[in-house]
């Protein structure tokens, strides 16, 4: 079983939160969400923004508490095969309380299937399902996953 190894990102002026699956190996290393360099959540929402890409954690997180986003994971603890979200075994829901009562979350957006899944179903809480940005989702365009994350914008 591994174990979620860094905080959610949230503040009282939080309206929405999106929720990745569980950390990859390389977001687990980096000990921050979307470290894998090919991942494109760092990009995108930049992109819808209307911000420089930010870099380093101090600059993400300044962005998505700027812009009003809380960012976290669907699971706090799981089984897993390196970063393969259809691996995931034995889930263990993240407790999502305190992000949802400090901010006033509007929405919650889940970056991809496994995500959305753990949330509808195991959390019993409604959720918009968003496309991945992870590079495993290359049948997803840039400009196409800007097209469908632009839902957000609406809530912030």
């Amino acid at each position: 079983m591994i174990q979620h190894n860094f905080d959610p990102v949230y503040n009282e002026h939080s309206k929405i939160l999106i929720l990745g699956s569980f950390p990859s190996v390389k977001s687990r290393e980096a000990a921050f969400f979307y470290g894998h360099p090919q991942n494109r959540f760092w990009p995108l929402l930049a992109r819808l923004l209307k911000e420089e890409k930010p870099e380093t954690i101090e600059e993400k997180k300044a962005m998505i508490l700027k812009h009003g986003i809380a960012l976290y994971d669907a699971a706090e603890a799981c089984d897993i095969t390196g970063s393969s979200d259809v691996s995931m075994k034995n889930i263990t829901p993240s407790d999502l309380s305190p992000i949802l009562e400090t901010g006033d979350i509007k929405a919650i957006f889940c970056n991809g299937r496994k995500s959305y899944d753990i949330v509808t179903k195991k959390m019993k809480r409604e959720a918009h399902l968003l496309p991945s940005t992870s590079p495993a989702n290359a049948s997803y365009s840039m400009e196409r996953l800007e097209e469908q994350w632009k839902v957000i914008l609406e809530y912030l």
